[in-house]
């Protein structure tokens, strides 16, 4: 759901900063144009000012006077001075597009583009209208003119023609910056957004972990209802309520079992004595009581497993630091007679290694593993048993040669009275595995199966190796 979630966000905060940078880049773009362009402005009214009192030449250049050859040397003088220092081609042109002074010297008006543009539009006694705005990938430049009126006419016509680097350099860095800060914000508001989502799913994720305790037998988990939006707190109250009903219905069904267990047996009991009774009165080696006798202790031992069963569903482990390798030597040892009267090798690897285990629970569950492989086991063959510590848990595995199991029964293997349609006729209920798993997974233990090639099966006991958490 975070994956959905933060996505959302994410592109919903980079419109918004989009939304709100694209408008302040342009803003900042024109404030630098027109910075310029009212520094131009300034300049060509004060050309237009000093052109003002120079007058146009006569026929005869004789004629002309003194006073208006000094004004006119005062311009060029400084139109020259403000093309060193700036760059920026400027020149006074009257009407007829003759020169009145320009620098550089070489630079006259055009026949045609921007600057005659300009030029025309200032002989209609007007300045020319702003410039189109400079982006920082062109390469324009700013022309800029103003009429010289004199007498109420205009006369000539002052040009400006400023290069754009200086502007557009000014115009990138200020997008940089304006970059750099929605950089910062979008870093910022998706910190926020890992926050925002982190406490909007909070009640999930707590939902989520309950749901997986009771899913791995922790049934007295909860969820708190006081925290979260109303659905949450609705949804909360009614798992709660399910985890109650789920935990009432499965202590109904282990306390039938231990208690239909209990009763049965003492009836089976006195039915198995007096069977016995009844084997004195017939002749000895009777096939038919022999059967009844055997049908009636195997009964017995399917009571003793279903109560059993029922105490370890409802029992807590009492976890300590437990040498894994020294109690699996132990239960080597105990069935290595067993195995030697059947005709099979038990090996044990047994390093010391420690792990948090109830050594009960765990001398069950080894128990019922090295029984099982050893009654699978054909004479002649071997049973290994390995101890091993892998990073946070120790693992005891036991391999054997047997028969092994098919795919599909691997995937039952372990379930409540289940057993291998090909070994229906050996002794067992079907519940010892079962049993060993409920009580491992009370310890935070596990117990998983695999193929053993080329033939048998591997059964895995996991412990963990730190306190599992309660």
């Amino acid at each position: 759901m975070r994956t959905r979630l933060l996505p959302l966000l994410i592109v919903l905060m980079a419109a918004v900063l989009l939304a709100l940078g694209v408008p302040l880049a342009v803003s900042v773009a024109g404030a630098q144009q027109q910075k310029v362009v009212v520094d131009r402005i300034d300049d060509t009214a004060r050309f237009a000012a000093l052109a003002q009192f120079v007058t146009a030449p006569s026929a005869t250049s004789e004629a002309m006077s003194t006073s208006n050859d000094e004004r006119r040397e005062t311009l060029s003088r400084e139109l020259a001075s403000y093309y060193e220092v700036y760059g920026i081609r400027a020149g006074v042109f009257y009407r007829t597009d003759t020169p009145m002074a320009h620098a550089p010297r070489d630079w006259y008006l055009p026949e045609a583009g921007e600057v005659r543009d300009a030029f025309e539009e200032a002989l209609l006694s007007r300045r020319s209208h702003d410039p189109r705005q400079v982006w920082p990938w062109q390469r324009n430049r700013l022309v800029v003119a103003s009429p010289v009126i004199r007498d109420g006419d205009v006369v000539a016509v002052v040009v400006t023609d400023s290069p754009t680097g200086a502007m557009r350099s000014r115009i990138l860095h200020g997008w940089l910056v304006i970059g750099a800060g929605e950089i910062a914000a979008m870093l910022l508001a998706i910190g926020a957004a890992l926050r925002l989502t982190g406490w909007v799913l909070k009640p999930v994720r707590v939902l989520d972990a309950s749901t997986h305790d009771i899913a791995t037998g922790r049934l007295k988990s909860r969820v708190a209802v006081a925290s979260g939006p109303p659905e949450l707190r609705r949804l909360a109250r009614s798992f709660n309520e399910m985890a109650d009903n789920v935990e009432d219905v499965l202590e109904q069904q282990r306390a039938f079992v231990a208690d239909a267990s209990h009763q049965l047996r003492n009836p089976l009991a006195a039915l198995l004595l007096r069977i016995e009774l009844l084997a004195y009165e017939l002749p000895e080696g009777n096939e038919e009581i022999a059967s009844v006798q055997s049908e009636g202790k195997r009964l017995a031992q399917v009571l003793d497993d279903l109560l059993d069963l029922a105490l370890a569903e409802h029992t807590e482990a009492d976890l300590r630091v437990t040498d894994i390798g020294a109690l699996t030597a132990e239960r080597v040892a105990a069935w290595a007679p067993t195995a030697e009267a059947k005709g099979v090798r038990l090996v044990g690897d047994c390093p010391p290694t420690t792990a948090w285990a109830d050594p009960v629970t765990l001398s069950s569950a080894l128990d019922a593993v090295i029984d099982n492989a050893v009654k699978f086991t054909p004479e002649g063959e071997s049973v290994e048993v390995a101890v091993a510590s892998n990073g946070e848990t120790s693992t005891v595995v036991v391999t054997d040669n047997g028969p092994g199991l098919t795919d599909e029964e691997l995937a039952r293997v372990g379930d409540r009275f289940w057993r291998s349609g090909r070994h229906q006729n050996i002794k067992g209920s079907g519940l010892g595995l079962s049993i060993s798993r409920a009580l491992l997974a009370a310890g935070g233990g596990t117990l998983s199966y695999a193929h053993h090639e080329p033939t048998g099966l591997r059964v895995t006991v996991s412990v963990p190796r730190s306190r599992p958490v309660e």
